[in-house]
């Protein structure tokens, strides 16, 4: 007897309380367990909109002249072109001294009238392929003409251009502002995009670790 109650009742009644509390235990870190891999599924979720969405905003704010700014090349000149009646040995040439693959073509004179544009994809296709001769091929005979040539504008968001090179299937955009301001490629977009979403990354990162409530 312990207090009046008898042993054998007492050490029962102490093994259920302990054998209750260890289920209510295991219960509560299941409902833990349950719960923690929505919320870290339901985060995940959440950044990934966010960098999403925040990305697409920075493209939309991001205009074309800001991507020609940073371009080594970004400067306009006589390297952005040739003309309809050069060679297209001289205009690949010409593309290869100055690492681009593109060129504005422009009809005679010093007007600086757009007739076209020349790319790699057209001497690859019109001339290599045909197995014709660079030396006797004019660029005005191979060039994608004029009313088929999408350009952009210097207050075109890199959004709007990424689009416009997909939708048409091309890597190259010429940017126009009247005259001809410099050239943009699928390559120089991508870059651009890559930087947006780095910054917001560094962003989140920032917001993570930072002293927020």
């Amino acid at each position: 007897m312990e207090n009046g109650i008898p042993t054998n009742i007492s050490k029962l009644n102490l093994f259920s309380c302990i054998v209750k509390m260890q289920l209510i235990a295991r219960a509560l870190k299941a409902c833990q367990e349950r719960l923690r891999i929505p919320v870290v599924q339901q985060l995940h979720r959440y950044t990934d909109n966010a960098l999403i969405v925040e990305s697409q905003k920075g493209m939309e704010n991001t205009t074309v002249a800001e991507v020609l700014m940073t371009k080594e090349d970004g400067k306009v000149g006589s390297w952005l072109w040739c003309k309809t009646d050069d060679t297209v040995y001289d205009a690949v040439k010409h593309m290869a001294r100055n690492n681009i693959g593109s060129l504005v073509v422009l009809k005679p004179g010093d007007e600086q009238m757009i007739a076209g544009i020349i790319t790699e994809r057209d001497y690859l296709q019109k001339v290599i392929v045909k197995d014709r001769s660079s030396k006797y091929t004019r660029v005005g005979e191979i060039m994608t003409q004029q009313n088929k040539l999408v350009t952009v504008s210097s207050d075109t968001n890199i959004y709007q251009a990424m689009r416009l090179m997909s939708e048409n299937q091309i890597r190259h955009v010429p940017v126009i502002d009247g005259r001809i301001v410099g050239m943009i490629s699928i390559v120089d977009v991508v870059r651009a995009v890559v930087d947006q979403q780095s910054n917001e990354v560094n962003k989140l990162n920032e917001f993570i670790k930072g002293d927020y409530y």
